[in-house]
């Protein structure tokens, strides 16, 4: 890929045409390099690197660049001089048959790159789970949501593009976070096979939640400030279910 069609991969609807997408720094290659072991797609990736990294070990087909043009495709205002352009996974790879036992983690609309990036990190900590992601959801593979996964992105099955209905046939159980539900710590709460997360300003609308019969639970708390961070509330709950 010429370096000027690569520098187009910071926007999402290159990404999307192209069927690629950038990873920047030591330990996100690292990360990649890891995963590449057990995902044949990934071993596809394309390595680009100035001289001080022509040595680096990788299996990937490798390029050297100037440090010119490598601050030309890099997203970072310092980049470290490595970059590598990877495959995007396709909706057939991503609609892939469950593991045993794995839960489903569906955000709808999330918007801010670094509650999804931390998301996906928690979830490649515990392991066992599938992050969905609703239409008009921000783009995985945003750099920043990708530099904030700190790798994770390679180690966390996602669907993407879900509607918010389609879990209704989808799921028998569905649990949701309110205001008034249950406790989080109640037993009932790990036996959901699909656990629902709103928008952060906005929730999930009112009506489309009683049309799941989602239940309701709550993190308990003194209720001095309105509303916890969605990352944070996605990473209590991931934590209680595997407590």
């Amino acid at each position: 890929m010429k370096l000027d069609d690569i520098k187009k991969l910071h926007q999402k609807k290159y990404r999307a045409e192209f069927g690629y997408f950038l990873v920047e720094g030591e330990h996100l290659l690292l990360e990649l390099q890891k995963a590449a072991l057990q995902n044949p797609l990934l071993q596809s990736s394309q390595l680009y690197v100035t001289g001080a990294y022509e040595h680096w070990q990788s299996p990937f087909e490798t390029h050297v660049i100037n440090d010119r043009q490598m601050a030309q495709i890099a997203d970072t205002k310092t980049p470290q001089g490595i970059i590598a352009l990877v495959p995007m996974p396709t909706a057939a790879a991503q609609a892939a048959a469950p593991a045993n036992n794995e839960r489903a983690i569906y955000l709808h609309e999330i918007q801010d790159p670094g509650n999804l990036g931390t998301i996906l990190r928690t979830l490649a900590w515990f392991g066992n789970f599938r992050c969905l992601l609703s239409p008009g959801s921000v783009d995985p593979y945003n750099p920043k949501v990708v530099r904030s996964s700190m790798g994770a992105i390679f180690h966390t099955p996602m669907e993407l593009d879900v509607e918010l209905d389609s879990l209704r046939t989808r799921f028998e159980r569905i649990a949701c976070l309110d205001m008034n539900g249950d406790s989080l710590q109640s037993p009932s709460f790990k036996t959901f096979d699909c656990y629902l997360f709103g928008n952060e300003a906005r929730g999930v609308p009112r009506e489309q939640l009683l049309s799941l019969n989602a239940q309701p639970f709550t993190i308990p708390g003194c209720g001095a400030i309105e509303s916890l961070n969605l990352a944070t509330t996605v990473n209590m709950c991931a934590y209680e279910l595997n407590r």
